[in-house]
Formats: C-alpha cells, sequence, structure tokens
C-alpha cells in the first residue's frame, strides 16, 4: 500500500492523503467512493486548512477487515483524527455525512466543528422508501457476483435515480470503478441505519453531536434529500442549516469550498 496509512483498532490499514496548511479538516466520502474524489476540493482548501483524504474501509488502497460494523467505521475515523492531532473539523457527504454524524455523536470532544452536505434520510412521504429486504438483496447481488446489478438497484431503488440515467451510466466510464466499490454498499447502507422508512428523525438520537454544525443542501436536489438535511439541523443541539442555489448531491468544488472555509475558519 502506497502513500499514508493508519492502523485502526481492530488492524485494519487505513490509506489517506494529507495536503495544504493550517487546522485539520477530515473529509468522509459517501457510497461508491474512494478518496480521489475528494481532490478537487481538498485542493481548494489547502491553502488554508491541512485537508486529510480517506479510503473508507474496503475501498481504493485501505484494507477490509470482516466482519463489518459501523462501530469500526466510527474507529478508523477515530484515529484519523488521532493522526491530525487528536482534534479536528469533520466534513462529510451523503452516508459519509451520516458517519461523520455518528462519530461526533460518540466521540464530541474530538471533532471541533462538523459539516454534512445532504445526510440521506429518508423522513417523510416525498418519495417512496426502497423495497422490503433492500440490502438483503444488494447482498445477494454481491454474493452472485452481480456487481453490476447491484450497482443499479442502489442507484435506482435507494438513490432514487431514473433508470435511464443508469442505463446511460452503465455505458461510461466510470462505471467499472463503481463496481469494484459494490461490496461496500451493504456497509453505506448500515451506517444510514433505520432512518430510511419515510418516519420523522428521533429528536434524541444525536444529541451528545454538541460539537458546531452546518448541514447543507443543494437547491436542485430533490426534494426529500432537503427534507432530510432541514431535519437533521432540526434535531441537533448547534446546527445551521444552508441551501447552496443550483447545486445537486455533487455540489461543485468551487461552490463547496468557500462554504466550507466561511464555516469552519470563520
Amino acid at each position: 500500500m502506497g502513500g499514508n496509512e493508519v492502523i485502526s483498532k481492530d488492524g485494519t490499514r487505513i490509506a489517506f492523503e494529507r495536503v495544504g496548511d493550517g487546522p485539520a479538516l477530515i473529509l468522509v466520502g459517501g457510497a461508491l467512493s474512494d478518496r480521489s474524489g475528494w481532490a478537487p476540493l481538498a485542493k481548494l482548501l489547502a491553502p488554508r486548512l491541512t485537508v486529510f483524504s480517506y479510503d473508507r474501509r474496503g475501498r481504493g488502497d485501505s484494507e477490509d477487515t470482516p466482519p463489518y460494523s459501523v462501530e469500526r467505521e466510527i474507529e478508523d475515523l477515530e484515529v484519523l483524527i488521532e493522526e491530525a492531532g487528536g482534534a479536528a473539523f469533520v466534513h462529510g457527504q451523503s452516508s459519509g455525512a451520516v458517519l461523520a454524524l455518528e462519530t461526533t455523536a460518540r466521540l464530541p470532544a474530538k471533532v471541533q466543528k462538523l459539516s454534512l452536505y445532504e445526510p440521506p434520510f429518508i423522513i417523510d412521504d416525498s418519495r417512496p422508501p426502497p423495497p422490503e429486504n433492500y440490502v438483503r438483496h444488494i447482498n445477494e447481488l454481491i454474493a452472485a457476483n452481480r456487481r453490476g446489478d447491484a450497482v443499479k438497484f442502489f442507484m435506482t431503488e435507494v438513490v432514487g435515480a431514473p433508470a435511464e440515467a443508469v442505463a446511460e451510466m452503465r455505458n461510461a466510464p466510470t462505471w467499472p470503478a463503481l463496481e469494484a466499490l459494490a461490496h461496500t454498499l451493504a456497509y453505506d447502507l448500515a451506517v444510514l441505519g433505520d432512518n430510511m422508512a419515510g418516519d420523522p428523525l428521533p429528536a434524541e438520537q444525536w444529541t451528545t453531536a454538541t460539537a458546531p454544525t452546518l448541514v447543507m443542501d443543494g437547491g436542485g436536489s430533490p426534494p426529500w434529500i432537503r427534507n432530510s438535511a432541514r431535519a437533521v439541523a432540526d434535531v441537533l443541539p448547534d446546527a445551521q442549516h444552508r441551501t447552496l442555489d443550483g447545486q445537486t448531491h455533487n455540489a461543485a468544488p468551487e461552490v463547496l469550498a468557500p462554504e466550507i472555509e466561511r464555516f469552519f475558519l470563520g
């Protein structure tokens, strides 16, 4: 394994990159992503922040140690915070936002400020929940080595993307990289937990996540995920909500970077 690495509590090697100068900021990616996806944002933030991007377990250059549990992923992020100096800023995207939030609730003294972009809970009737037994179905497809079908099912039935858009994606040069990460979809769904059924968020779920928090969504994103972002901000002890005009689930780095910088360094 090239580059930097830390050893998590269970012995798993976690690969990361560090760029920039200033207070430490750790970036936590969502489903079907590895640390390479953070490179454009990290470059924009590097002049004023020391940016850590990492491969979550099972992805990229990081190892994977069975059995999976969300607790192990929290330990991975904790060891990166230790590498960054014992306390850090944290920014998470999509399911990575939820992992960052769970870590903050567990380790409130170690996360100085928290930024979340579109945590993807389904908390009302603005869209249907995923089909019953959706996690089991994805695991069955992975076990049968039907990785492409697993990604397609996740995109259409869990994310809610149009089937025709996903069909086009299957012909794109980026599709093999998504298939290579398909086995980690069950990890992201475990992180999301029970908040995918259309029920309101439990008010008490993250009461220990006391760090100042910015919850963002994109003005061009579908109502369900924007509602999720507002609901998360509403239940957290010290949170503000902001909509980035015209942005969707993959916000442009040049739009996201100034918001992150203003929040963490303001």
